[in-house]
C-alpha cells in the first residue's frame, strides 16, 4: 500500500530542493558561499542565515530605511533585493563598520551626538551615510540630507543624526591626513 502523505513529503522534498541555487559573495571582508531560495531577501539571508541582526526588518517595501546595507559601494535597501542579485558582490554591513574590536568614527560621532534613541533605524543611518562619506568625504549639508532621505527615524528629530554625519566626516577627513 502506498502512503501518499511519505510521498508528498518527498515531493516537497525533491521541490525545494530543484528550487535552490548557489550564491557567492562577500560579506564584511568574508567570502560566503551558500545554496538558496531563489526568492530569499538579502535581508533574510544576512539575518535568517549569517546571523547579522543589525540590518533591521521594518516595512519589508523599501521605504524606511532600517535594511539599508552597501552592495558593491552603494546604499541598498535589503528588504526589496533578492540575495540572488547579490551573487558576486561585495556586501557590507553595519557589523562590518567596527574594525579590530572598535567601533568606527561614524559611530562614535552617532553616540557623542545622542544621534539615536531606540536606536531602531540607526544602523540603516550608519549605512546611508557610510555610502555617502566613501564617495564624497566633504558633503554639504543638502548632500546629507538627500543621502539620508530614505531612511526614517521617528525619535530624533534628525538634527542629531546631521550633526554626527557632518562630525564624522570631519574627524575622518583629519585621519586621513595623518
Amino acid at each position: 500500500m502506498v502512503d501518499h502523505k511519505e510521498c508528498s513529503l518527498l515531493d516537497e522534498h525533491i521541490a525545494s530542493n530543484q528550487r535552490k541555487v548557489s550564491l557567492t559573495c562577500v560579506v564584511n571582508g568574508v567570502e560566503i558561499c551558500d545554496t538558496i531560495d531563489p526568492t530569499m531577501t538579502l535581508l533574510h539571508f544576512l539575518r535568517d542565515r549569517l546571523k547579522l541582526f543589525g540590518t533591521k526588518e521594518s516595512c519589508g517595501e523599501g521605504e524606511c530605511g532600517a535594511c539599508t546595507v552597501i552592495m558593491n559601494g552603494k546604499a541598498v535597501t535589503s528588504c526589496i533585493i533578492l540575495a540572488i542579485e547579490a551573487d558576486g558582490a561585495e556586501i557590507l554591513t553595519v557589523e562590518g563598520l567596527a574594525k579590530d574590536g572598535r567601533i568606527s568614527i561614524l559611530q562614535e560621532e552617532f553616540i557623542s551626538e545622542d544621534a539615536l534613541q531606540c536606536g531602531f533605524c540607526t544602523p540603516g543611518f550608519l549605512m546611508s551615510t557610510r555610502a555617502l562619506l566613501d564617495r564624497n568625504p566633504e558633503p554639504s549639508e543638502e548632500e546629507i540630507k538627500e543621502a539620508l532621505a530614505g531612511n526614517l527615524c521617528r525619535c530624533t528629530g534628525y538634527l542629531p543624526i546631521l550633526k554626527a554625519v557632518k562630525k564624522a566626516a570631519e574627524r575622518e577627513r583629519k585621519e586621513l591626513k595623518k
